[in-house]
């Protein structure tokens, strides 16, 4: 009998650990520096000035994205462990109740009670650990949560969306600078948003109209602000 090869598949879950931090921190790079830059020109700023609070945002905002994300993907890290820690407990204390217990989700899933206690046995028999984290606990070697990868992802990708704006800065005339900001920022924006639509296999049209729309919000709201600040100072 000729045995069939291995069938490999590279599925997109598998991109959310890095894409999602990746998206998150250009779009915001673009965003903020962007809209602070704005806001200052729009305040009748020297361009010396702006450069300077562009810069500025662009070095901030990436050291506050890399502490934000590790923070917050250290605390759901820790979560995992808990949970994992309390299940290796329960797996040493009540093997018989955790096989029933795996046998009972594959059962509401629709395998008969005799083929859900096998599959549960089978499982449990080659990593007890492992089969519980994936199917009671939704933790698997894919989707857990990474820390340091997450800062890093962030604060690279915050970098190089801010530097996108800052760019504008040196390359436009002072006059010219709001509007060619604005426009340049939110093409920047679109081409974000589909790349991160096409790497995640989603929808293009749908996303890049949803960053382009909240980036165009954001820098409205900051020349205004700008603006009221420049005329009444």
């Amino acid at each position: 009998m000729t045995r069939l090869p291995a069938h490999h598949e590279r599925h997109l879950v598998s991109r959310i650990g890095w894409l999602r931090a990746a998206v998150l921190g250009a779009n915001d790079g673009i965003v903020s520096t962007s809209s602070l830059i704005i806001g200052v020109a729009a305040a009748a700023a020297k361009p010396g000035d702006v450069l300077i609070a562009g810069a500025a945002g662009l070095v901030a905002g990436a050291m506050s994205m890399a502490a934000g994300e590790y923070v917050s993907v250290s605390s759901q890290s820790d979560t995992e462990r808990a949970d994992l820690a309390r299940e290796t407990g329960e797996l040493a204390a009540q093997p018989e109740a955790e096989v029933r217990e795996l046998a009972a989700l594959y059962e509401a899933r629709g395998v008969s009670p005799e083929t859900a206690t096998a599959v549960a046995r089978e499982l449990m028999a080659k990593d007890a650990l492992a089969a519980h984290a994936h199917d009671e606990l939704g933790i698997s070697a894919g989707t857990a949560a990474r820390p340091i990868q997450a800062a890093l992802t962030s604060a690279a990708t915050f970098t190089a969306g801010a530097a996108l704006p800052l760019a504008i800065v040196l390359l436009v005339p002072p006059q010219l600078l709001v509007p060619a900001e604005a426009i340049g920022s939110l093409v920047f924006l679109a081409l974000l948003g589909a790349i991160g639509a096409y790497a995640g296999g989603a929808a293009i049209g749908k996303a890049t109209l949803r960053v382009t729309f909240w980036g165009a919000l954001a820098m409205l709201a900051t020349a205004g602000i700008g603006r009221l600040v420049g005329t009444a100072v």
